[in-house]
This record gives structure tokens, C-alpha cells and sequence, in this order.
């Protein structure tokens, strides 16, 4: 699927995104605290669309995709507080909530068709 593709290559590069964040912020605003929240969250939104590729189902596809949101929603929260405390400027802030919420937007739409289409699938399955 090629929307898959795209998703996972623009977690994966926003995951990068994100350690390089970390470590900007560890070495040169030696903040450790927000930084690790922001690297497990930020990194956890690919980690979870990678893995929801091997879904046993299709609810299980749902709920590894759900959880990526989740996490895209804590990581928004992260880059907020960041943003409000100026360990980040303004144009980091704007660039990495661009790249995130993309992301959250492609993931929304994903598991939406997905859960229309099965249910569509299982009211075909009762029909028959």
C-alpha cells in the first residue's frame, strides 16, 4: 500500500527529527528530563506504525496504529511544553508540529478507512 509506505518513511524521518532534538537539547540546553520524554514518545509513533505492518488482524492493525496516535498526541504536549519554556525557539516549535501533525492527520485517516472497510466486510460477510 503505498500510503503505508509513506507513513512509515515520514515517521521514520520525523523519529530522526527527534533524536537529533534530544540530543540538541542534552548537550546544549543540558535539559535530560523533557528530552527523554519527547525522545520515547517521538520515536514511539514510527516504532508503533512499523510494527502494526506484522497486525495479526485487522483490529490489531487498528490498535497499533491508535496507540502511534496516542503517542502523536503525547509528543504534541512535549513540543508544547518545550515551546512555552523556550528550550525550543519558535521555528523549531512550527517545524516539528508541522512534521507531527502530518503524521497524526495520515494516521486519523488510515484508521478510519480501515475501520469503515471492515466493517463494510463484515456486514458483507452477515449478508452472505
Amino acid at each position: 500500500m503505498l500510503e503505508d509506505n509513506t507513513i512509515r518513511a515520514k515517521s521514520k524521518s520525523f523519529a530522526i527529527r527527534i533524536v537529533k532534538m534530544a540530543q540538541y537539547l542534552q548537550e546544549e540546553k543540558h535539559e535530560y528530563v523533557l528530552s527523554k520524554q519527547i525522545l520515547r514518545s517521538g520515536t514511539s509513533i514510527g516504532a508503533n506504525i512499523r510494527e502494526s505492518k506484522n497486525a495479526e488482524s485487522t483490529p490489531d492493525f487498528i490498535h497499533k496504529l491508535e496507540i502511534a496516535l496516542k503517542e502523536s498526541d503525547e509528543t504534541e504536549y512535549w513540543l508544547e511544553i518545550l515551546n512555552e519554556t523556550n528550550y525550543i525557539t519558535q521555528t523549531m516549535f512550527e517545524s516539528m508540529m508541522a512534521d507531527n501533525n502530518e503524521i497524526t492527520a495520515m494516521l486519523t485517516s488510515i484508521v478510519k478507512t480501515t475501520k469503515e472497510n471492515n466493517k463494510k466486510s463484515k456486514t458483507l460477510l452477515t449478508q452472505s
